[in-house]
């Protein structure tokens, strides 16, 4: 019996070694295939991360303003690369008190480069008519005020239209250039930009720049 009993043993034994073998491939592929998984996994998150957002891409991206409904003298603003601009359409009147007060300025030749080089001119635009500004001092970076239709004049005598930042007392006219005795270095930052058609500014580039 104990002989029956110890080839029967051996029997088992023998037969069962296959299937130990096929399940330790089993178990080696499964594990092999879900370290892959794992590893694909892992990587899928990091690869994605060298492609920027939708946010990062909207925060850069050039936008469009319309201009066709600004009234004469009034300033819209919009947001560009999470910076409020400004766009301003001025006055006949607006434009030729520009050159009353160029001895009061810091830098009334726009020397420093605050904008485009189209934009390098008293004006300070591509079109007369319509100024286009960051609308953050370049002191501290607060937002300065609009004050029209004379309210300037209590800031500055004799210039009836500008900028005044409430913060420190910086003041600006309106291209955006800085006067004389205030905290902020430099005149307001002009953006790059374009006109795409009479009604229709794109506020990010300059036309025809790659």
């Amino acid at each position: 019996m104990s002989d029956v009993s110890v080839d029967a043993n051996h029997s088992s034994a023998a037969d069962n070694q296959p299937q130990d073998n096929t399940r330790r491939r089993f178990l080696t592929v499964a594990t092999s295939v879900v370290g892959g998984v794992g590893v694909v996994g892992a990587a899928v998150p990091f690869i994605a991360s060298w492609n920027p957002s939708a946010k990062a891409k909207a925060a850069g991206a050039d936008i469009e303003a319309d201009i066709s409904k600004i009234e004469p003298g009034q300033l819209i603003r919009v947001m560009w690369r999470s910076k409020p601009v400004w766009i301003v359409r001025r006055t006949p009147e607006v434009l030729a008190e520009l050159a009353t007060h160029e001895d009061r300025l810091k830098d009334p030749n726009s020397e420093n480069e605050q904008q485009p080089g189209f934009a390098q001119n008293r004006y300070r635009s591509l079109k007369e008519e319509y100024l286009v500004l960051v609308g953050i001092c370049t002191h501290l970076g607060c937002s300065p005020r609009y004050l029209s239709d004379g309210a300037f004049a209590e800031v500055v005598e004799g210039v009836p239209n500008g900028f005044f930042c409430p913060c420190h007392g910086s003041k600006f006219d309106m291209a955006g250039r800085v006067f004389e005795s205030v905290p902020a270095p430099l005149n307001l930052v002009v953006p790059p930009y374009y006109f795409i058609d009479d009604n229709t500014i794109l506020i990010g580039s300059e036309e025809g720049a790659a």
